[in-house]
């Protein structure tokens, strides 16, 4: 039995949320986003878990190839797409889909001779300016990747937005229009909606949705959390309380004494710390959930404990289990307080940390 820190991995939330997102999204199929080892869900057990989604996206050819090696056979498309000659050859070997999104992606392409051709998605940028053919390029792109015979016929179109995060968004307006716009008359599957395009934006579901956080029931939106769209939070981070000690009025807590006492009281001390990917920049008064009860950070994260103010826990015991983010203590909230993103802190919980999984279906 482990006695640190742990997170609880809640499998029937990740269905609730894919149910969300599908109500939704209704005429749309489900492109389920598990890149970053699943936002440090685990990739493979949310791949499973995920059984109803129509097809996976990752970021590379090795995490697709992890998925092909458990004998998830649904299309899973690599959004960097392949990047070397071995790495088309493997992708045609698994039957994988590659996003193409460069110009050397079309040359790789248009060298080779495969007895099954690939399935591509052709990525215009309409205004994320990182990944993607401008819109002076996109015609003769896809005319080359169209007529490459590595390709199968009708290549994806897809573009990714940068803004649709933020309510009626100038920019995110005109990335929809673009879009549509140059892709007018071409054939093909279309696919623009992150998790900020599907719960904000509607015009933009296309045939395929593409959620990444929510998911994992986290809204994408700032200033809310998960509940406000029906989310429920698929990761709860989890650290036992292992001392309580009294301290009188004025005592420093912590590295660099950086916070006083203001009267005598107890203070606790919790296994998690930065080593774990506890944010170590969370300020003193960022809230810790113990017995139901929010409490205040006090000083300075350590690399294995935390220090926190027990005066409205007064029956606390060694062994109470403290929330640090997730059920009843949203990870948006965390986040903010730390001045970072709740993608970056479920990406960051440390392979030290013990994973329970849980099932309403199967418990």
């Amino acid at each position: 039995m482990t006695t640190g820190p742990h997170v609880a991995i809640d499998l029937s939330a990740l269905r609730h949320n894919l149910a969300v997102i599908r109500a939704r999204a209704p005429a749309s199929r489900v492109m389920a986003i598990i890149k970053a080892n699943g936002y440090g869900h685990g990739m493979l057990r949310v791949a499973r878990a995920l059984a109803e989604a129509d097809m996976l996206g990752v970021a590379r050819v090795g995490e697709a190839a992890a998925l092909r090696a458990e004998g998830d056979m649904r299309d899973i498309i690599v959004l960097e797409g392949a990047q070397t000659l071995d790495e088309v050859l493997l992708a045609a070997e698994l039957g994988l889909s590659l996003v193409v999104h460069h110009a050397s992606q079309l040359d790789l392409l248009g060298d080779i001779e495969l007895a099954r051709p690939l399935a591509c998605w052709l990525k215009l940028d309409t205004g994320m300016h990182r990944l993607g053919f401008s819109p002076a390029d996109f015609d003769t792109a896809w005319r080359r990747l169209e007529a490459a015979s590595a390709v199968r016929e009708e290549p994806g179109l897809m573009t990714h937005f940068c803004c649709a995060d933020t309510p009626d968004s100038m920019l995110t307006h005109h990335q929809i229009r673009q879009f549509l716009e140059l892709t007018d008359t071409l054939p093909g599957q279309r696919s623009l909606a992150n998790s900020g395009g599907i719960l904000g934006w509607p015009d933009a579901h296309a045939d395929i949705v593409r959620p990444g956080i929510a998911l994992y029931g986290v809204s994408p939106f700032e200033g809310e959390t998960g509940d406000t769209h029906g989310l429920r939070p698929a990761m709860t981070l989890k650290a036992p309380l292992i001392a309580i000690n009294p301290r009188r009025a004025g005592d420093a807590i912590g590295y660099g004494g950086s916070w006083h006492c203001p009267q005598d009281m107890p203070v606790g001390v919790i296994s998690i710390g930065y080593g774990d990917g506890y944010p170590r920049h969370l300020p003193s008064g960022a809230p810790v959930l113990l017995n139901g009860v929010e409490v205040p950070l006090l000083g300075r994260v350590s690399m294995d404990m935390i220090s926190v103010d027990l005066r409205d826990v007064p029956h606390a015991a060694v062994g109470d289990e403290a929330v640090l983010w997730g059920e009843g203590l949203p990870v948006e909230r965390i986040a903010e307080q730390a001045d970072t993103i709740a993608y970056e802190l479920l990406c960051g919980v440390t392979s030290r940390v013990a994973v329970r999984v849980i099932d309403d279906e199967v418990d």
